[in-house]
């Protein structure tokens, strides 16, 4: 297995925050990597470093020349008024019959194929930008929060294209559903160095948290070693019978060393709001429609969501979960019908246009106070505040100065300081890294209150849900099963729509006109045979050329880096005619079975 790139010692620094100090990184083909790391830790800028946007301040990247880099674009690379077809003959430069059948696998066609792209939303947008990367046919994709506002059976479509696309993938993500799917290893970046797991994201998880609760053991044995040696040097080192003891004690206490704990930032504590359990319905909605003045978004709603319960509002994007939302809380009133919330309901409401009536003139911990329900002591205050990523000058932040990604998670902070009964949560998890989702997901778990709440995170959804309700083709409806079941089903109307597509496109070759034979066949033994040499062949070169890749892997020696990378280069071009011909003969002996 060939390296497709390495980084070197690499070091990358803004004013005095350290991104990457000394980090190494081998990414082998073939091999789907996910990688995570607080928010902030340097993730999206090495992904720069890779694209050639940024520079290392010192260390090298050094790329395979068969590398061929698809990176998945988070602007519009959409031009006014172009259809998808267009989009994907222009950027990929292939005829529309091979950009239909790509574009096929994700489920684009007709109007979505061949309308304006500008009518598209976000998640079919993207499956466009896919489609277009694989036209590419790249052998290493570069995927930045891939998952950010698809839906579910975007989400669906996307793992089916990694779990079939069988090149190498880098996947910057916090989700740890998806990760779980597509990915076999896991790169961690921590305190400025990459750390590569060889294996999945729950291992990884598993691993990091056994290995820090090891480190704090060793941590408090040596501890208490010191205290006990400190005590002992204070008792005897005035003491001319004891002074030479309590000197080599002071030998023994200089070498006692804690051990720096791994992943040992500050962990995501977050405790739900205090409030009294309630019992019977919560929000109760009679004949409701919901839209707009020019359209009706679901009509004939009656839905009822319990006291306690955790509801988890599903469907495809531009289905109307967040409309639904906007009317029950009442930013959006009902076209008919009516929502009524129970006596004593208190709804607190967290949406992703929310921060933008934020006061700009307050700081992070002047809006905190003033939010906090009565009683809630600063430290408390203090510590949410650093769950949500504010930790020490960065709570004297005036709200004007903060990030669109800052002032969401300030107003969640504020929301969990609250005493609301009822949360109304859209996208909790935007803007949050994958311990603070956790955190955020086991104080929800354990809060007494009602949680109406939309998410794109299947982990998060999985751990939380306790009830499903759907938007789904004009209605909205209580669904029959839990958060497990909702994915099975998704996933079989994904599967059935698959093998149906599959089918189509084999039906359609069976009507291809039929090849001339080729005169002069060699009979199927002799094709055989031949196959049989290409293989060995194959076989031989590429175990020489891994011999080569572990030698390259090993060196230190620039001199003699760059000729073993020149022998694996030439390997690489003696494989590739024997691997197109291995193809011909096993076409030919498909056609004669």
């Amino acid at each position: 297995m060939a390296f497709l790139l390495q980084v070197r010692n690499a070091h990358k620094r803004y004013g005095d925050q350290v991104l990457l100090d000394g980090a190494e990184l081998t990414l082998m083909e073939d091999v789907k990597v996910g990688f995570v790391g607080r928010n902030g830790a340097g993730k999206s800028t090495l992904l720069r470093v890779l694209l050639g946007e940024e520079e290392l301040d010192s260390g090298e990247v050094v790329f395979h020349p068969r590398l061929r880099l698809g990176y998945l674009k988070q602007h519009d690379p959409f031009l006014k008024g172009e259809t998808g077809l267009e989009y994907l003959m222009r950027d990929s430069g292939q005829p529309d019959w091979k950009c239909g059948e790509v574009a096929g696998r994700f489920e684009l066609k007709g109007a979505y194929l061949e309308g304006p792209i500008s009518e598209l939303s976000g998640g079919w947008q993207t499956r466009l930008k896919l489609a277009a990367l694989l036209l590419h046919d790249p052998n290493l994709l570069l995927l930045d929060e891939p998952t950010n506002f698809l839906d579910l059976r975007t989400q669906i479509l996307l793992e089916h294209f990694l779990r079939d696309f069988r090149q190498a993938c880098l996947i910057v993500s916090h989700d740890r559903a998806f990760l779980g799917a597509t990915c076999s290893e896991t790169l961690d970046l921590s305190r400025g160095r990459l750390t590569m797991f060889p294996g999945k994201i729950d291992g990884f998880l598993e691993h990091q948290a056994a290995r820090r609760e090891q480190d704090e053991r060793t941590n408090a044995s040596v501890l208490a070693k010191r205290r006990h040696l400190e005590d002992f040097i204070a008792r005897n080192k005035a003491r001319a019978s004891t002074a030479s003891r309590a000197k080599s004690k002071s030998k023994q206490l200089e070498k006692l060393e804690t051990i720096e704990v791994f992943g040992d930032e500050p962990s995501a504590r977050i405790m739900p709001p205090l409030v009294e359990p309630r019992k019977g319905p919560a929000v109760r909605c009679n004949g409701v429609s919901i839209g707009y003045a020019d359209r009706t978004v679901a009509k004939g709603i009656d839905v009822e969501i319990d006291h306690g319960q955790r509801a988890a509002i599903v469907g495809d994007n531009g289905q109307g979960k967040t409309t639904f939302l906007r009317t029950i809380v009442g930013s959006l009133e009902p076209l008919a019908g009516d929502v009524r919330w129970g006596y004593g309901c208190s709804v607190g409401t967290y949406a992703q246009h929310v921060y933008t009536s934020l006061p700009k003139d307050k700081t992070v911990m002047d809006y905190l106070e003033y939010v906090a329900a009565a009683g809630t002591k600063p430290q408390q205050i203090l510590d949410l505040a650093g769950s949500m990523l504010f930790r020490g000058e960065a709570t004297k932040k005036k709200v004007s100065v903060l990030s669109g990604g800052e002032r969401a998670r300030l107003c969640m902070a504020g929301l969990l300081l609250s005493q609301h009964n009822i949360l109304v949560l859209d996208e909790p998890g935007n803007h949050l890294d994958v311990d603070t989702i956790e955190a955020l997901a086991e104080a929800l778990k354990k809060y007494q209150g009602t949680v109406i709440f939309t998410s794109h995170d299947r982990h998060f959804m999985k751990e939380v849900a306790t009830c499903i309700v759907e938007v789904r083709d004009g209605h909205v409806t209580n669904y029959r099963g839990d958060y497990e079941a909702y994915l099975w089903s998704v996933n079989k109307e994904i599967e059935e729509g698959e093998r149906e597509a599959a089918a189509a496109r084999g039906k359609t070759k069976g009507h291809e006109a039929p090849k001339p034979a080729k005169a002069a066949r060699k009979n199927d033994r002799d094709l055989r045979k031949e196959q049989q040499g290409v293989e060995r062949q194959i076989a031989k070169l590429d175990e020489q050329r891994k011999e080569l890749d572990q030698k390259l892997l090993s060196t230190t020696d620039p001199h003699e880096a760059m000729e073993l990378h020149q022998q694996v280069t030439e390997i690489g071009e003696q494989i590739a005619p024997l691997e197109e011909r291995w193809l011909e003969l096993h076409e030919m002996l498909e056609g004669e079975a």
